[in-house]
């Protein structure tokens, strides 16, 4: 009875022992934090995120993932439940990332925001029982891989393009191109001996050159010269007592003579000249009606009434 006495309070003290250790176990495991849930959508890849992964603030971890499910009102999205620090600055422009950690490839939340229009105060959900909402934007991995995808693209039609630029057609062309500048290359060679002979008449030319220069510079000091004597002519000739001043003169002189004095005698002659004509005519006439008054004369006019010897006719 004894020993059954000392087992049965070992084994009461063994559940005691038990009980307190869990209690114990539960107080030292209890969060006293304050934290405040958040929903975060996305349409986007989570793949490597699990929960309870942590939820990092510009860094600095705030939180934990609680779950992650389907929204079942919109197919396709995804809803990650957190749990984050009450006094973390949460802000409507608070957007959400995933974050790699190193080479192990386990992702966690990245909160972050935009600085540039965000308003005071902290981020209040749409209704009163739905934890607010942050949207879940590409992050590094995310754009990585689709310029990767942008990349592998560019990269396949890039072959294909090659393939076609390599086909028999064109190897022939590009062959025969490869080929003509080959060719030229050679004949580009040649082309420094056949300018020798040129290059060697150069100094001699450059002599001339400077001969001829020369020979332009006197000539054009005489032209200068041929220049300032014309100038001087005209000036004199211009003068206002020069050669055509004079001649001005004298034929303004010779036009006064021949309108004051010449023109009138021209007049005078021209008008005797025309009484003359005048009575050649009349004596033209006189002879056309009678030839024979140039034998016998005119004959005479017989006197008219109280001239003399007139008669009156019977």
């Amino acid at each position: 009875m004894e020993n059954r006495s000392h087992a049965l309070m070992a084994g009461f003290f063994t559940i005691a022992l038990l009980v307190l250790t869990a209690v114990f176990a539960l107080w030292l495991g209890k969060d006293k934090i304050k934290r405040t849930p958040y929903e975060i959508v996305t349409k986007l890849s989570v793949a490597g995120l699990n929960v309870q992964a942590a939820v990092r603030y510009k860094g600095i971890k705030v939180g934990n993932v609680s779950s992650i499910n389907f929204d079942p009102a919109v197919q396709g999205q995804i809803l990650l439940k957190i749990d984050v620090v009450s006094d973390t600055p949460i802000t409507p422009d608070t957007y959400a990332t995933l974050g790699y950690q190193g080479v192990t490839g386990i992702a966690y939340v990245q909160l972050d925001e935009d600085n540039v229009h965000a308003p005071h105060g902290a981020l209040i959900a749409a209704s009163g029982d739905a934890p607010a909402r942050i949207p879940l934007r590409p992050g590094i991995m995310q754009n990585l891989e689709q310029r990767g995808m942008a990349i592998l693209k560019q990269t396949e039609e890039l072959t294909k393009r090659l393939n076609t630029l390599l086909d028999t057609d064109n190897q022939k062309s590009i062959a025969s191109a490869i080929d003509n500048i080959g060719k030229a290359a050679v004949a580009w060679q040649k082309v420094p001996d056949r300018l020798g002979p040129t290059l060697d008449k150069l100094p001699a030319l450059a002599d001339q050159t400077q001969s001829t220069l020369a020979a332009v510079k006197t000539l054009s000091g005489d032209a200068s010269k041929l220049s300032n004597n014309l100038n001087q002519f005209t000036i004199s000739m211009q003068a206002p007592d020069g050669p055509l001043a004079r001649l001005n003169n004298s034929v303004e002189l010779i036009s006064a003579g021949i309108s004051q004095d010449t023109l009138p005698k021209i007049n005078a002659v021209t008008t005797d000249a025309r009484n003359s004509l005048r009575s050649i005519n009349r004596t033209s006439d006189a002879l056309n009606e009678r030839p024979q008054s140039l034998l016998f004369g005119n004959p005479t006019t017989p006197p008219g009434p109280g001239e003399a010897g007139f008669s009156p006719a019977k």
